[in-house]
C-alpha cells in the first residue's frame, strides 16, 4: 500500500505542468502601456490631442491588454492573488480603452461628434482610480516597488480623471501624464527585480519587502 501511495504521488508530481513566474511580463506590459499613455497626456514627444489619444490604440489592446490579461491567468496559476488581480484587471481595462479608439468600431467618431469623449474617459479614468487605490491598500504588504508603482499610477489617474471631467484642462492633464511616466519607470525596475531574483545574475536590485520595513519601524518604536 505505501509502495502504491509513493507511486501515485510520483506521478502527480511528474504529471503537474510548471509555470515561470508572469510577473515580469505583466510588469513591462504594464510599464511600456503607461509610458506610452503618459507620454501622450504629458505632451512629451507625442503632442497632446483627443486624436492624438488614438496612437495608444495599439499598445494598449494588444500588448498592455491581451499580454497583461494572459500574465494574470498565469498568475492565477502561480496562486499570486495581487498580481493576478493587478495584471488580470488593468490588461481588460487596457483592452477597454484601446477599442474606444479603433477606427472601423467608430466608439471615437460617436462620442466624439456628440461632444462626449471627455467624460467618457473621465468617467474610465475615474472608475479605475477608485480601483487602484483598492490595488494600493491590497499591496500594503508586498514589496515597497509595487506598492509605488501603484500609488503614482492612483495619482495619474486621480489627475487624467479631474482633467479630463473639468473638459480637457491641459495643466492638470500633464500633471497626470507625467505622473504615469513616473510610475511606468518605477514599474520597469520592478520587472527587472523581478527578472534577476529568479536568474543566477551577479547582482539583486532591493524591492524593499513591506514586513521588513514595518518591523525596522516597530524596533524604532513608530
Amino acid at each position: 500500500m505505501a509502495h502504491y501511495e509513493m507511486r501515485g504521488e510520483a506521478a502527480t508530481t511528474q504529471t503537474e505542468p510548471f509555470v515561470a513566474n508572469p510577473t515580469p511580463l505583466g510588469l513591462g506590459a504594464f510599464a511600456f502601456t503607461t509610458a506610452v499613455l503618459g507620454c501622450v497626456y504629458a505632451g512629451f514627444i507625442v503632442p497632446l490631442g483627443m486624436g492624438d489619444l488614438r496612437t495608444i490604440a495599439g499598445a494598449a489592446l494588444f500588448y498592455g491588454g491581451i499580454i497583461q490579461v494572459l500574465a494574470g491567468m498565469w498568475a492565477f496559476r502561480k496562486n499570486d492573488m495581487i498580481h493576478a488581480t493587478i495584471f488580470s484587471s488593468y490588461g481588460g481595462f487596457l483592452v477597454a480603452l484601446g477599442a474606444i479608439f479603433i477606427p472601423f468600431l467608430g466608439f471615437f467618431t460617436i462620442v466624439g461628434v456628440a461632444g462626449l469623449l471627455s467624460p467618457v474617459l473621465g468617467l474610465f479614468f475615474l472608475c479605475w482610480t477608485i480601483f487602484t487605490a483598492i490595488l494600493v491598500l491590497g499591496s500594503l504588504r508586498t514589496n515597497i516597488a509595487l506598492l509605488a508603482t501603484l500609488v503614482f499610477l492612483f495619482l495619474s489617474y486621480l489627475f487624467l480623471t479631474i482633467g479630463q471631467l473639468a473638459g480637457f484642462n491641459l495643466a492638470l492633464l500633464h500633471i497626470g501624464g507625467w505622473l504615469g511616466i513616473i510610475s511606468a519607470l518605477i514599474a520597469w525596475y520592478t520587472c527587472l527585480a523581478h527578472m534577476l531574483a529568479g536568474t543566477e545574475g551577479f547582482f539583486r536590485l532591493p524591492m524593499g519587502h513591506a514586513t521588513a520595513f514595518e518591523r525596522r519601524m516597530e524596533a524604532h518604536g513608530v
